[in-house]
């Protein structure tokens, strides 16, 4: 079916939501769920029937060994993970609603992930038989170090002749060493190959404005075209896109495939379960698509239907089948019961 294994590079982290929709300071518990950008796709990459192999640095206790389980329980390859440091990054998230919006607070500063250090990890060794690279705005964020270590990651990706796939990310709290992600992400993003990006985070790390008055489509091409100046070598450029009114969310999607475009309208979610990780859904989604060559548009709707149905399950992670995809693409949301 596919050919190809994929390495996804971040941090793995666990994440505790606050119970029953309560507030941070009204909860008396949390439900955990383990999560990371990166882990996320390689998750659904997995079920997808993709080979994948995690990469991060994870401490020798048993919160990650947890996570490195359920990991393996979902079919992706943890032999690559390093392990060492104390700490394993935590954040916290409560639950929005049309009132008021979710909130997250991240407690990953002094993290395994956080202290890695240039020149510590055998890029050549961890990227054997790697057809494909996936990272994320999010594993430079972290730290200034771990900004080296994406580097030195995508060096040794490149001059394998490896597929980088990267994801713009954009996270405005974890920015806290002291540098831009201006300064910091245009030179690591250069030799990618496909993008997963969103319109802010163009006009963050690029300065690329577009018209907000005018329809996505159009937004969508003009970034594009201002992109590819930085990234020559870009043949793929995939966003996702949310209009909210009241409870119903409108999910859709814009994919650039070898100089040409393809939109696909998406679907109507009258209600939203949880919708941390639908990017990294429709990432997973796009990916399974180009690395088993499938139509563009074909890729798009796949994608979008994957980060759809991620916001209809609680946690990070997409636990999905292909099979059920395609028929969620084929009856869109629906209250029946599959008997």
């Amino acid at each position: 079916m596919h050919n190809g294994t994929v390495a996804g590079f971040g941090e793995l982290i666990l994440r505790l939501h606050s119970s029953k929709n309560q507030r941070f300071v009204q909860t008396s518990g949390y439900d955990a769920y383990y999560g990371g950008a990166e882990a996320n796709v390689c998750v659904l990459l997995a079920r997808l029937g993709i080979n994948t192999e995690y990469i991060s640095k994870v401490p020798t206790n048993d919160l990650a060994f947890a996570g490195i389980q359920q990991l393996r329980s979902h079919g992706v390859g943890t032999s690559r993970i390093i392990q060492g440091g104390d700490t394993l990054g935590i954040y916290f998230t409560e639950s929005g609603n049309q009132v008021r919006p979710s909130r997250v607070i991240y407690n990953r500063a002094n993290s395994s992930f956080a202290k890695l250090e240039a020149g510590t990890v055998n890029w050549d060794e961890k990227l054997k038989d790697i057809t494909h690279f996936h990272w994320s705005g999010v594993s430079a964020a972290i730290s200034d170090s771990a900004a080296s270590v994406c580097g030195e990651a995508l060096e040794t990706a490149a001059a394998k002749g490896i597929t980088i796939c990267s994801d713009f990310n954009y996270r405005s709290t974890l920015w806290q060493y002291g540098k831009k992600a201006a300064e910091v992400m245009p030179p690591l993003l250069v030799k990618s190959t496909i993008i997963i990006a969103d319109l802010d985070s163009c006009e963050i790390y690029y300065g690329i404005k577009s018209d907000k008055s005018a329809d996505i489509e159009t937004r969508f091409r003009h970034c594009y075209k201002s992109l590819k100046h930085y990234i020559p070598g870009m043949k793929y450029l995939g966003m996702s896109f949310r209009k909210t009114n009241g409870l119903n969310h409108h999910y859709s999607g814009a994919l650039m495939a070898n100089d040409e475009f393809f939109y696909f309208d998406g679907f109507d979610l009258p209600f939203v379960t949880d919708q941390i990780g639908s990017g990294d859904a429709f990432t997973a989604g796009l990916l399974s698509g180009i690395i088993n060559n499938e139509e563009p548009s074909k890729i798009l709707s796949f994608a979008v239907a994957c980060g759809a149905l991620k916001q209809s399950m609680m946690g990070d992670w997409a636990l999905v089948t292909r099979d059920e995809v395609n028929q969620f693409i084929q009856m869109g949301s629906s209250g029946r019961i599959i008997r």
